[in-house]
């Protein structure tokens, strides 16, 4: 008699996630930021901190253009208007009129709510 041959299983392989640290605490977050992207990508640290003033730059500038800025995957800054109202001095509650506004908002896109 001839001998079966032998099963292979079909497991799929997952696949590895990148891991990052998350920012020490006390630690400037903008320097952390310019770290991260250096050890990243291998540039230098001058070329990282260039690169991050870069993109706050850009997502600034076009913020107040109002153009809203979205990174696939991570979230959604948009402009909005807050429309004037009263508010009270919280020493002397005294109403107070405040005046009409422009706010950034950030909506968190999926893969950041399913990470957190």
């Amino acid at each position: 008699m001839a001998k079966k041959p032998a099963k292979r299983t079909t497991k799929a392989k997952a696949t590895p996630t990148k891991r990052f640290k998350a920012t020490p605490e006390g630690t400037a977050d903008r320097q952390h930021l310019a770290n991260v992207i250096q050890a990243g990508t291998g540039c230098s640290a001058k070329a990282a901190q260039e690169t991050m003033n870069a993109l706050i730059g850009t997502i600034t500038s076009s913020l107040k253009k109002n153009q809203n800025v979205q990174l696939v995957g991570f979230g959604k800054f948009t402009v909005a208007k807050r429309a004037a109202h009263a508010g009270r001095n919280p020493r002397t509650g005294e109403a107070v009129r405040v005046k009409a506004s422009k706010v950034v908002r950030f909506k968190a896109g999926q893969t950041l709510k399913r990470s957190v």
